[in-house]
């Protein structure tokens, strides 16, 4: 598409459609996407800023509207791009609840850095709340997030992972296909992180 009959804020729409219809957890960052966004924003303000020139030394009323769309296709852009930065920053959000304080190495592959260390912040800074309360013991607010319907519950290891200690001492070693009747609350981030699954 040449650049006289280009739809702005083309590209930015599309990055947002891309992310809503996106089946994976988080899709990879589209790096290329955010920076031709970036550059169609600098291109339109440099174009705004020569023609609101012309517009104040020639007083042409005709350049006015003109300006005005340029202008509103700048906002269009910035409000795509922040909603584009804004969900994705929600899902990584989601990822701290779901997977726990460490991200699988899949989906972390998927982040940019500053993403990572985004999620490290939030991980940490939600650690620090949740040991805050509960009178001094603190409170894994991670743990049933879905209300129970027993407190054991049958799992089978999808992996091996060597000798797990419940809280009361108890040592389990779970071992690939082995099966085990446990404690839901003690074993749901293991199930969360893929080493664990549910048995029905």
């Amino acid at each position: 598409m040449n650049k006289s009959n280009r739809i702005f804020a083309d590209k930015a729409f599309e990055l947002v459609k891309e992310l809503d219809r996106s089946s994976q957890i988080i899709p990879p960052f589209d790096d290329d996407g955010v920076r031709t966004v970036l550059e169609e924003i600098k291109a339109i303000f440099e174009e705004n800023c020569t023609q609101a020139v012309n517009y104040s030394t020639s007083g042409d009323r005709t350049l006015w509207p003109l300006l005005n769309f340029r202008h509103a296709a700048l906002q269009r852009n910035k409000r795509c791009l922040l909603t584009y930065l804004h969900q994705r920053l929600l899902r990584i959000k989601a990822l701290r609840w779901e997977f726990g304080p460490i991200i699988p190495s899949d989906i972390k592959s998927q982040l940019c850095e500053p993403e990572v260390s985004y999620f490290n912040s939030y991980a940490k800074s939600l650690a620090g709340y949740m040991r805050s309360i509960g009178d001094g013991q603190g409170l894994d607010l991670t743990v049933d997030l879905q209300p129970p319907k027993s407190l054991y519950i049958e799992v089978r290891c999808v992996e091996d992972f060597g000798k797990f200690e419940l809280d009361d001492g108890e040592v389990v070693h779970l071992k690939k296909n082995s099966q085990h009747y446990l404690p839901r609350s003690q074993v749901e981030p293991l199930i969360r992180q893929g080493i664990l699954q549910h048995a029905i």
